[in-house]
């Protein structure tokens, strides 16, 4: 059994079990999550919101996509994340989003998705969103097509990146006028921090 067929097997187990939750996603939580003028909690206005984690074989490892948004007048622009977004009123449930906003923002064939679960959701206050996390199987990608208006580019992860300490550290990154301490993962030359790293955090637990 390689290194893809083993992680993917262990999540199949791990996912239908009670997931580590919170806990897991406080090791990666900066210092500062909101602040004065965001909701510290889920509200009336608090939309949903769901990402893709798409895991994919590359020879006998796994890997997943990762993609860096473009730099926009909003809270998460220029940042690292999983494909993904906000639930519209036509989706079916949060699943159908990640998966639709997958296909949209980097080309995933939404035929080829094999839903595996979800991790647990997490809320961001400074874009008061309930994001769900949807774990899928696809093949490996060979021909994707970016929104270039949503994602500069693509970064293609090895999962067992995730598990190296070596790629975890912290920096002190400035929001706004507020300097905080953010942990967060270097891959691939980037800067995995904020919600996608608690996000990360969770799922490590699981393979």
């Amino acid at each position: 059994m390689n290194y893809f067929e083993r992680i993917v097997g262990q999540l199949k187990i791990n996912l239908q079990k009670d997931l580590p939750g919170f806990q897991a996603q406080q090791r990666m939580a900066p210092s500062f999550r909101g602040g004065p003028g965001f909701p510290q909690s889920p509200d009336n206005n608090t939309r949903g919101s769901a990402v893709l984690i798409a895991i994919y074989p590359d020879d006998d490892r796994a890997k997943t996509i990762l993609i860096k948004r473009t730099v926009y007048n909003g809270a998460h622009s220029g940042q690292v994340s999983f494909p993904g977004g906000k639930q519209e009123d036509f989706d079916k449930s949060l699943i159908f989003t990640a998966i639709r906003e997958a296909e949209e923002e980097v080309g995933i064939d939404a035929n080829q998705v094999e839903v595996i679960g979800a991790l647990t959701p997490l809320f961001i206050p400074v874009s008061n969103l309930m994001v769900l996390p949807v774990v899928c199987e696809i093949p490996k990608p060979t021909d994707l097509h970016l929104n270039l208006q949503e994602v500069e580019y693509t970064i293609h992860v090895d999962l067992m990146n995730f598990k190296d300490p070596e790629k975890l550290s912290v920096k002190t990154i400035c929001v706004g006028n507020n300097p905080i301490s953010a942990p967060y993962y270097a891959v691939e030359g980037e800067v995995v921090w904020g919600a996608t790293a608690m996000i990360i955090s969770e799922l490590t637990d699981l393979y």
